[in-house]
C-alpha cells in the first residue's frame, strides 16, 4: 500500500515538471496563448528591428490582435520584411501604421498598430506604408556619447582663446609707474617753526 503511494506521489510531480516545461517553452517562444481563429496576413518593411522574433504580439491598444509569422529580408531594399498574421475580426484602415515597440525598459519587442482615419481597410497581403524601427538601446548612448564630447571641446576651444592685453596703470605725470608719490617731505630736508619778532622794550 506504501509503495504504490510512493508511485502515486513520484508520478504527480513528474507530469508537473513536465507541464512546467512545456508552459517555459511556449513563453520562451511567445505561444502561450494559442488561437485557431481565422486570420489574414499583412507585411511590413523595416530597416531596423532589433530584437523581434516570429510569434511575438501584434498589439493596438493594449489588446493582441494578431502575431509575428515570419521574419525576412528584402535583398533590394535591405530592409527586413515582417509578415504578420492578423485575427480575422480585426480589420485596420489602409493608412494606420506598424511602430515596433519594447515591453517595459528592457522587456520583450512586439508591434504596435495604430489605427488610421480612412474608409478602406487593409485586404489580406497587402503591405503597411507606414512603418517605424525599433529604438536600439545601444545607438543612443553613441548619441549621447558623440554629443557630450562635441560639447566638452567647444567649451575647451573657448578657454583656450587668449585673454586680451591688460591696459598700463595710470600714474601721475612727472612720476614713474613704480613706487607710488608720497606727499611726505624729503628726508633730511630741515624742519624750522615759523619765524616770529620778539616785541621790543620801550
Amino acid at each position: 500500500m506504501s509503495r504504490s503511494k510512493t508511485d502515486f506521489w513520484v508520478g504527480l510531480f513528474v507530469l508537473l515538471g513536465a507541464a512546467a516545461l512545456v508552459f517555459l517553452a511556449l513563453r520562451a517562444g511567445n505561444l502561450s496563448t494559442f488561437s485557431f481563429a481565422p486570420t489574414y496576413s499583412l507585411t511590413a518593411n523595416f530597416n531596423n528591428i532589433g530584437g523581434l522574433k516570429a510569434g511575438a504580439p501584434v498589439k493596438s491598444a493594449g489588446v493582441t490582435v494578431g502575431r509575428v509569422a515570419r521574419i525576412d529580408f528584402d535583398n533590394t531594399l535591405f530592409q527586413a520584411v515582417v509578415t504578420l498574421n492578423m485575427d480575422q475580426s480585426r480589420q485596420f484602415p489602409t493608412d494606420s501604421s506598424v511602430s515596433i515597440l519594447t515591453s517595459g525598459l528592457l522587456g520583450e519587442q512586439y508591434l504596435g498598430i495604430d489605427p488610421g482615419g480612412e474608409e478602406k481597410d487593409l485586404a489580406d497581403g497587402e503591405r503597411i506604408q507606414y512603418t517605424q524601427s525599433a529604438v536600439v538601446l545601444e545607438n543612443l548612448i553613441s548619441q549621447f556619447l558623440y554629443s557630450s564630447a562635441d560639447k566638452q571641446g567647444t567649451a575647451s576651444s573657448g578657454d583656450d582663446a587668449p585673454a586680451p592685453p591688460a591696459e598700463p596703470a595710470m600714474t601721475p605725470s612727472g612720476q614713474g609707474t613704480g613706487a607710488p608719490a608720497s606727499s611726505a617731505p624729503a628726508s633730511g630736508a630741515a624742519q624750522t617753526p615759523s619765524e616770529t619778532t620778539p616785541p621790543q622794550s620801550k
